[in-house]
């Protein structure tokens, strides 16, 4: 008996090493798509909400915030430097959170309406940039995992 709980802990723990790869798929493609969506805007736009949102150095930022976006969103995808790359992500994720999100409550998703133009929705809550710092955080803690640059990099 003892034989079989053995294989069914070796299966589990082979599983649980394969967690990281879909917290990194996710997170890093969503950072990637909205640095991207940023800089598809142009830089000077992201700014001009930035200063009105009274953050200072408004340019300066913008090209920061996008940067850490695409490039950090690039190292968790491959799982480089997860932890590294995780300090500034989550400092981007919190601001957003604290200045933007958090006066429109808990839920990123508050539809309004059904229109003949489509679904129409309410501003979004800190919902998503919670899931985004629950997804840095676990990837600090256990690893990126398997497939990663950090593994490789370990061996």
């Amino acid at each position: 008996m003892n034989g079989d709980n053995t294989l069914v802990d070796k299966a589990t723990q082979t599983l649980a090493d394969w967690a990281p790869l879909p917290l990194r798929l996710i997170a890093g493609y969503g950072f990637i798509a909205h640095g991207l969506a940023k800089l598809g805007r142009g830089p000077d736009h992201f700014a001009n909400i930035l200063d009105a949102l009274g953050v200072p150095f408004p340019h300066l930022m913008s090209l920061a915030t996008i940067g850490i976006e695409i490039i950090g969103g690039a190292m968790i995808l491959a799982g480089a430097f997860v932890a590294l790359a995780s300090i500034p992500m989550a400092v981007v994720l919190l601001v957003a959170m604290f200045s933007v999100h958090w006066q429109y409550g808990f839920s990123s998703i508050k539809l309004l309406a059904i229109t003949p133009a489509g679904a129409q929705f309410g501003q979004p809550g800190y919902e998503t940039d919670l899931l985004y710092l629950a997804c840095l955080a676990a990837l600090v803690m256990v690893g990126a995992g398997p497939l990663s640059f950090d593994a490789r990099r370990r061996t």
